[in-house]
């Protein structure tokens, strides 16, 4: 397919309209493969103006006389108006943004096209292997107060080698070395989505473990694997002398016990001896993202009251949804730190809220992850690298017309957490909301290629690597 074959007009005349504090933008308005363009003229400002289609979200066109109105909505929460001249000018635009923007195929956006000046194709990727944090953790163990290093208590496997156990693991991850890879094997046939527990951090000062799984699939008959009850056995033996463990579920009680009905569940008390199971619901899906959208329609009402303000605030349950994941996250952190325990975190996929409470909770913990660069290799190594699909929950944001299917505001519900965290301890981030907000905007629409596709099983697959 060429691109050429979606673009029913080139160009037409039109004005921009960006927001009440902008003055309006008049010229010629292109529409290429990639982007929309607007060119002022020789005799207004030089400055190009340039939107990425991939970053549409929705699309309205009106009609009156010899002219027509579209507007974007677009998926940074922008809302842009276009005022072009000529009826079918009109139509046939909107027609090729429609058509361009929801290209579905990861190998036609834009980063397979994008070729910035300074970088070469691919060597901006892998910056934080999976081994690099192992190493990590060596010298932290080695260097940690407690009377014996735990340097060897860890190991890391390449048994996911060729994805065979977990499609959405990376292909080395780290864990306990009294388990041997067969075990692994087992263990994963029996988590949801192959994802058994693999370590996500090492909290030196406490010699204590945060992992992250999936729910085991005990269904109806409550089955058990051996190599998985050895798995989280291991994890406290090499742990601190003592040390307990907790199982964070980030489902309720009742949506645990349901999900037997299908065949996953929840660890059975006197199969992990040592672990306790502590519930603590956080809403993903589809209720997640309605409370997205219900947030951006009473920010979007400039007329409403102060009172008719807060009351939609409270209703559309969003701020519930940042205090329920930072109380879960410091609940983890504090187990870790206060208690000496080591922390198994899941709920039924283990790619999104599981994702969501092991970074945060790291984040409370861990100094280096409150740094610039320490952030980035949280985010590639807790996000990217452990399977977040971001392919799937980020195709659509809070103004589309579709039927939400897979789409989820998972990835930004942690960037507000962030932004929370920071607004509380002013001095306790090395980056400002600038960073999050620029990791929003490419999570949704990017020319590079950091957040696409759904896992490291997939990227090789699309060949992000040496494209983009």
């Amino acid at each position: 397919m060429e691109f050429s074959e979606l673009i029913r007009t080139g160009q037409a005349q039109a004005e921009l309209l960006r927001g009440p504090e902008m003055p309006p933008l008049r010229g010629t308005l292109c529409v290429t493969g990639h982007h929309l363009l607007l060119s002022p003229g020789p005799q207004a400002t030089p400055d190009l103006w340039l939107l990425l289609l991939r970053s549409v979200d929705s699309i309205e066109k009106r009609v009156a006389g010899d002219a027509g109105t579209i507007t974007l909505r677009c998926k940074d929460l922008r809302v842009l108006q276009l005022d072009i001249e000529g009826v079918e000018a009109t139509l046939d635009i909107a027609r090729s943004i429609e058509a361009l923007s929801s290209l579905e195929s990861v190998i036609t956006s834009f980063p397979f096209f994008y070729r910035p000046k300074g970088l070469r194709l691919g060597e901006a990727w892998h910056f934080h292997p999976p081994e690099r944090y192992y190493k990590r953790i060596a010298r932290e163990t080695w260097s940690s107060p407690l009377p014996v290093p735990q340097t060897r208590a860890w190991r890391l496997s390449e048994a996911n080698e060729d994805f065979s156990l977990c499609p959405s693991y990376p292909r080395a991850v780290i864990v306990p070395r009294a388990v041997d890879d067969d075990a692994l094997a087992r263990s994963a046939r029996f988590r949801q989505g192959g994802r058994f527990p693999v370590l996500s951090y090492y909290h030196a000062p406490r010699g204590t473990v945060l992992l992250r799984s999936s729910q085991p699939l005990t269904g109806r008959q409550k089955l058990r694997c051996a190599e998985d009850e050895e798995l989280l056995r291991a994890v406290l033996a090499e742990a601190r002398p003592g040390a307990r463990g907790f199982i964070v579920d980030t489902r309720s009680a009742q949506a645990a016990k349901q999900a037997r009905m299908t065949g996953g569940g929840t660890e059975a008390k006197a199969a992990y001896p040592g672990w306790k199971r502590l519930h603590r619901p956080l809403e993903r899906g589809r209720p997640l993202q309605e409370s997205f959208v219900r947030l951006m329609e009473a920010c979007g009402d400039p007329e409403q009251s102060m009172d008719r303000w807060l009351s939609r605030l409270d209703g559309c349950r969003w701020l519930s949804h940042v205090k329920e994941a930072l109380s879960t996250a410091c609940l983890a952190a504090q187990g870790m730190e206060w208690e000496g325990a080591c922390i198994l975190v899941h709920g039924a996929e283990g790619t999104d809220s599981t994702l969501l409470v092991t970074s945060l909770a790291q984040l409370i913990l861990d100094p280096l992850s409150r740094t610039m660069a320490g952030f980035q290799e949280l985010i590639e190594r807790e996000w990217i690298q452990a399977g977040h699909p971001f392919q799937l929950r980020c195709a659509h944001s809070a103004f589309s017309h579709t039927r939400p299917k897979h789409e989820a505001p998972i990835f930004l519900l942690f960037l507000d957490c962030v932004w929370q965290l920071g607004r509380q301890f002013p001095l306790s981030l090395e980056f400002g909301e600038g960073m999050l907000l620029a990791l929003f905007d490419h999570s949704y629409a990017s020319p590079f290629g950091t957040f696409l596709c759904n896992s490291e099983k997939e990227r090789p697959v699309s060949a992000l690597d040496p494209s983009t």
